[in-house]
């Protein structure tokens, strides 16, 4: 996922119900160098706590968790949670090897995929969202992805999973490797930014700042979701000993997850997850609407928790080809065992 490498952390704590709280630290964190949670789950009282990594700042990638908070589903399982925002899911991944931090969601699976591959004691527990949900869009004066052939297109990394992205969308409109030029930034936020400048001619964005680009006259020429249906994105990662010896507590985080996107996916509750969220993140009401159409009926996410052995072998295949894994991995040793549910 993506490396969000400027952000900064303003202090917030807020209350849920009595039973959560939420924290960003007014500092940077590098990858290893600062904990940030405790890797033992703790009881207070009658509760366990557990502290949960996330990347950036409050999205829609982490809808399900900021609807449990809302909502109270973890008190409901006698859980206190504490969510601690890192600045890149490379790093993220980072503490949960390192073991300040228990577990990820919203981890961009490539990340735990790459940790595996070099021996980390990290597994993948969970799929959350299960397609890609970025965006292709385009300078005005761009018709159509065939219309990308001699272009610069800002993409993620010359190995990030977003190159895979691209050229997925433009070979069935006749534009292959090396028909474009790229350029690379880490974030959404980048991208959008040498876009709007009129540095590039497309970029692969993230909800909002799809709509944001839009709506200031910029094109979408297609959603990654429409060609690459056998990769999924994000994930809960965890730490292989932390899991082992509190199975108990990451079944019920997993049981709260799922729980969340069945609430989500419920079309009655579509107004209380546009407060949530919007209440939650610095995105417009309007954002923040569409956002919801987008994740809702686009059904991004994974509603099951069940882990498609496929699928991830398939992203797997994708990174080695990109020479981001050394060589070929087998998947199985990458999910949580006893834990998360395999398929295929």
């Amino acid at each position: 996922m993506e490396e969000l490498y400027t952000i900064k952390y303003n202090q917030v704590t807020a209350s849920v119900r009595g039973e959560t709280r939420m924290r960003r630290k007014d500092i940077w964190r590098p990858a290893l160098a600062v904990a940030l949670g405790t890797l033992s789950a703790v009881p207070s009282g009658a509760a366990e706590q557990v502290t949960l990594g996330t990347v950036g700042q409050a999205s829609a990638n982490i809808w399900p968790v900021l609807i449990a908070l809302d909502q109270g589903f973890y008190g409901a399982e006698d859980l206190k949670v504490d969510l601690v925002y890192v600045q890149s899911s490379a790093a993220l991944v980072q503490q949960v090897t390192a073991g300040s931090l228990p577990v990820s969601i919203s981890t961009g699976l490539a990340d735990p995929l790459r940790a595996v591959g070099m021996g980390a004691p990290v597994s993948i527990a969970r799929i959350e969202v299960q397609l890609p949900p970025y965006d292709l869009v385009a300078k005005p004066s761009i018709g159509s992805l065939a219309d990308l052939k001699g272009k610069l297109i800002s993409l993620g990394g010359p190995k990030d999973i977003t190159r895979i992205y691209v050229e997925r969308m433009l070979a069935p409109n006749g534009v292959k490797p090396g028909d474009f030029d790229m350029v690379f930034a880490g974030a959404t936020a980048a991208r959008a930014s040498a876009l709007a400048a009129g540095a590039v001619d497309a970029a692969i964005l993230l909800p909002a700042f799809n709509f944001q680009a839009i709506a200031k006259g910029f094109k979408s020429l297609g959603l990654t979701a429409t060609y690459v249906k056998d990769l999924p994105f994000s994930g809960v990662s965890v730490n292989n000993a932390w899991a082992s010896a509190n199975k108990p507590l990451l079944e019920k985080l997993l049981r709260v997850e799922t729980k969340s996107i069945a609430w989500f996916n419920d079309s009655k509750n579509q107004a209380d997850a546009i407060r949530i969220l919007k209440t939650a993140s610095a995105l417009s009401e309007d954002d923040v609407q569409k956002a919801y159409t987008f994740f809702r009926d686009g059904n991004f996410f994974e509603p099951t928790g069940k882990v498609s052995r496929a699928k991830l072998d398939n992203l797997a295949k994708a990174m080695e080809s990109l020479g981001d894994l050394p060589g070929a991995l087998d998947v199985g040793k990458a999910v949580m065992p006893g834990v998360a549910q395999m398929t295929d």
